[in-house]
């Protein structure tokens, strides 16, 4: 049977798992310079994730040899691709000429991102060796704040002056392009570098060459300040889809330009640390799952655990209170992990869709009563239809008096309007005073319901049952 029928995505993954076992075999007989022509037959971001599988089947010095055996221009591109560990690692390996000619050959910001992780002491002997501007422009670069746009951004981009005609600007492009991070966005700046305007190839191309850059440029153009958060940034892309966004100090004197590609890394990670919070996570890591020690996950998930184990003492004082009531009607605490259940489970569904609707900007503070009105709607719907179902169960199924399905169901209808309620307001006051409100879904979220969930039951048992 041939492959005629698999799709290319599919393929491409065959080709790579044949190649990857083709290298292990290899490298069992020490064949080192096979393995490198192995991997040369594939672009740099499959070498980098190869050389990643090397170093988790074999070892980091497996991985560095086959690093050091490829062509200096692809062993560039190659490191470019890989996580900030394995770089530092490489770092830490490799010799310092090896060391600075891939900090030569890294694109600014790239080799910002990997100054920022070594030791003080290399980084030291890095600048000490770099041209007195070029270590001035790095120092700047390093002095911002991480996870900021400044931390984010690129100096390598294309500018021009108002004055400039259509020819002086594709001229200008042909000379700088292909040292500039992007040539579709260039950047019109006044004598004293103030961005006044942006203009892209599109509109160069399409313009007769003696028509001035001033007559074509968009003003007023959105920017970023270095100072903004990288979820701000995120944010700006999303809501405008630019490839590219130019970022401005206090002055309004353009420093640097955020690319996509930088941005699609910060989406990766916000969201990776957005799920890993809602799953009770406290102490995200830029690692993989499977590079983090044992010790480095106990320590992520120990202390959620134990603070929600500590919030189910109140759980079991409720029970523990009510004790005397469910020993005079037992069929009640067949019911109470249905309760629990069905009250975390709306309180989740709510709070995920509003801290997803505060993410993408759909949903801001103001809009609290219009969030609260329109959850208890659905709340009474859903209660009500839950209820419905509920009654008949106990009464013609379970064989219980009306009276306890009343209770069980009117509880039912309570719980799920007080959770949903709960489950919306929450991540917005967590929003209000500055906590994440990911921190607000998930086990939180369950732990608080079940409080409300036992507490609303008992009552509405005392109130109908006389208990």
């Amino acid at each position: 049977m041939g492959n005629e029928n698999l799709s290319p995505v599919v393929e491409m993954d065959q080709a790579y798992d044949e190649t990857i076992e083709k290298i292990f075999d290899l490298l069992e007989e020490k064949k080192y310079f096979h393995c490198r022509d192995e991997l040369l037959k594939h672009n740099e971001v499959e070498i980098a994730e190869m050389l990643v599988d090397i170093r988790r089947k074999f070892d980091l010095q497996r991985m560095v040899v086959l690093f050091r055996a490829l062509p200096k221009d692809i062993s560039v591109d190659v490191f470019a691709e890989l996580s900030v560990d394995d770089q530092i690692d490489i770092i830490n390996i490799i010799t310092d000429p090896e060391i600075e000619y891939i900090l030569d050959e890294l694109d600014f910001d790239d080799m910002i991102d990997v100054l920022e992780e070594l030791p003080s002491n290399i980084v030291d002997k890095i600048l000490a060796k770099a041209p007195k501007s070029e270590r001035a422009r790095i120092n700047t670069f390093l002095k911002y704040k991480e996870d900021s746009a400044g931390a984010l951004m690129t100096p390598e981009y294309i500018n021009l002056k108002k004055t400039d005609t259509v020819k002086d600007a594709l001229e200008h492009i042909r000379e700088v392009g292909l040292d500039s991070e992007t040539i579709y966005t260039c950047y019109v700046l006044d004598r004293g570098r103030k961005l006044i305007g942006v203009v892209s190839l599109r509109a160069l191309v399409n313009a007769p060459y003696d028509t001035p850059v001033a007559d074509i440029m968009v003003e007023d153009p959105v920017v970023a300040h270095v100072d903004d958060d990288q979820e701000e940034v995120m944010d700006l892309f999303t809501r405008y889809g630019y490839l590219a966004i130019p970022v401005v100090d206090n002055e309004f004197r353009l420093v640097g330009i955020v690319t996509v590609d930088d941005i699609l890394d910060v989406i990766e990670e916000e969201t990776t640390e957005d799920i890993e919070r809602m799953g009770g996570i406290i102490d995200t890591s830029d690692k993989e799952y499977l590079d983090m020690s044992v010790w480095q996950h106990v320590k992520a998930r120990l202390p959620w655990l134990f603070l929600l184990m500590c919030s189910y003492f109140i759980t079991g004082g409720i029970i523990q209170s009510f004790q005397e009531s469910l020993s005079q009607v037992l069929s009640l605490v067949i019911y109470m992990p249905m309760l629990m259940g069905t009250g975390g489970n709306s309180g989740s569904q709510s709070s995920t869709l509003i801290i997803r609707g505060m993410a993408t900007g759909e949903i801001d503070l103001s809009d609290y009563f219009k969030v609260i009105w329109k959850e208890i709607r659905v709340a009474v719907v859903v209660g009500i239809a839950l209820s419905f179902i509920n009654y008949f169960r106990i009464v013609f199924l379970d064989h219980n008096p009306p009276l306890v399905a009343l209770t069980v169901c009117s509880s039912m209808v309570l719980v799920v309007i007080i959770a949903k309620i709960i489950g919306s307001m929450l991540p917005m006051l967590a929003k209000k005073i500055g906590i994440d409100p990911a921190l607000m879904a998930g086990p939180m979220m369950a732990s608080i319901t079940d409080m409300i969930s036992l507490s609303t039951y008992f009552i509405m048992a005392g109130l109908l049952l006389n208990i």
